[in-house]
């Protein structure tokens, strides 16, 4: 009877999505703004031999460089005016999301409600600009030190008027990413910024496992380690969609209430708690924490200081055991703090008890609170286990057998995520289109009778 009545909705849903006018424009918008990312992601800055480029990352395309042009679309390894992508972006933010529980005037800041949050945002974007100029910068110094195998240099005409144009290239990309993403998210659907990193994940998919299947061609990998990767990967996509929707209900009571001269009698309901409320940020930002001084370490190596950046590349290079270390208490501390920012455990309690509403068994107040926390806490813990393994585990074996990033579990998490938050959103503005649609019948109707 429940899959009738879900086969039920989703005829309903493709019958309403036709005549969803706005629905469509906002989806129109989001696929015209991803094309114009995919566009720039082929528009290469200036200055910079290709070709000799190209053999210098299929050299390093197992090392840190690899990771980042996998959140960049593949632009880094064609150093494009979006190699940069909008890992700058991300850094700043988890800034910033530090600063307001750090520092007092910005935790105020945020409970001012809009007006605060656009000048968080404000400071978010000062730091963008910071942090792209800074990275940019070392892309620039790096490239001048990057040699070809026969000894090319990757860059025409190096200099400062190279590492001028470089810089302004790039940080001037990572703002209109920037820009679009907050675009995607205000006048289309979903989230903005994670929309263009999955969109340069997929596009990077076909040619990953295009490769992957070369590999056992060429016989560099045999046909039963091709088929467990395969079946790995699979198995993530399941367990991902699995645990993403996986909920602890906490019930809540709602006493008789007198209304008036009516007795409107008590209900019940259910608190929804993710298993992994903090979705695919914690992988995200441990990530662009690692790969900011990789990256420096990478494009530096045989210039000045490359004893110590050679340290840094070698000890915490991917698939590293300190790399991986520091990789898994990253992802769970995020999970742990991002988990406390999405949800207010005094907050959520203060409104129950305003509402009339307790948790069977737990005093209303601080109790409530306190119970709260408790569960979400053991929550966030299984969830950042989780987390943990889906990210680690593949990135052990693909770093092992030198398969394409796309196909590890940091890049199927967010595919995943991404996707089934893209369904639910555009599921969500389905129904509020029949609704309004039921209202505005209701109304005729009502008038037809007057």
């Amino acid at each position: 009877m429940t899959s009738a009545a879900e086969r039920l909705a989703a005829n309903m849903n493709f019958g309403m999505f036709a005549k969803a006018t706005e629905l469509k424009h906002r989806i129109l918008f989001v696929l015209g703004a991803l094309i114009v990312y995919r566009i720039g992601t082929y528009i290469p800055i200036p200055g910079v031999d290709p070709v000799v480029l190209t053999q210098i990352f299929q050299q390093q395309q197992g090392g840190v460089l690899g990771v980042f042009n996998m959140f960049s679309g593949g632009a880094l390894g064609r150093m494009t005016i979006f190699a940069l992508a909008v890992m700058p972006y991300i850094s700043a933010s988890i800034i910033m999301q530090l600063l307001t529980v750090a520092i007092p005037s910005l935790a105020q800041l945020k409970k001012e409600g809009d007006s605060g949050r656009r000048k968080i945002n404000q400071y978010t974007r000062y730091g963008t600009v910071v942090l792209a100029l800074i990275q940019s910068y070392g892309i620039s110094v790096g490239l001048e030190g990057m040699q070809g195998p026969n000894g090319a240099s990757a860059v025409l005409h190096p200099g400062l008027f190279f590492r001028f144009s470089t810089m302004v290239t790039l940080t001037g990309g990572t703002m209109f990413l920037m820009w679009l993403g907050e675009q995607i998210t205000a006048r289309g659907i979903g989230q903005g910024i994670s929309l263009i990193i999955f969109a340069g994940i997929v596009a990077e998919l076909p040619g990953a496992l295009a490769g992957t299947l070369e590999l056992g061609r060429t016989n560099v990998l045999g046909t039963g380690i091709i088929l467990m990767i395969l079946a790995m990967a699979l198995g993530l996509v399941a367990l991902i969609v699995f645990v993403e929707r996986a909920q602890r209900r906490l019930l809540v009571q709602y006493p008789k209430r007198q209304m008036g001269n009516k007795l409107v009698q008590g209900e019940n309901t259910h608190l929804p708690l993710k298993l992994n409320t903090a979705g695919v940020i914690p992988p995200i930002f441990a990530s662009s924490i690692l790969l900011f001084p990789l990256t420096i370490a990478g494009f530096n190596q045989g210039g000045e200081g490359s004893e110590w950046l050679g340290w840094i590349t070698s000890h915490i290079g991917h698939g590293q055991p300190l790399y991986i270390v520091l990789y898994i208490a990253i992802i769970m501390f995020f999970c742990f703090f991002y988990t406390a920012v999405v949800f207010n455990a005094e907050d959520t309690a203060e409104n129950l008890k305003k509402n009339g509403g307790f948790i069977a068994g737990i005093r209303p107040g601080k109790h409530t609170a306190e119970y709260l926390d408790y569960v979400l806490t053991r929550l966030t813990a299984v969830g950042a286990i989780y987390i943990a393994f889906v990210c680690t585990l593949p990135e052990l074996l693909i770093a092992k057998y030198s398969v394409p990033f796309y196909l590890g579990g940091t890049s199927l998490l967010i595919v995943v995520n991404v996707l089934m938050d893209f369904i639910g959103q555009v599921q969500s503005h389905l129904f509020a289109h029949q609704y309004e649609g039921l209202i505005k019948k209701a109304k005729l109707r009502s008038g037809k009778r007057r």
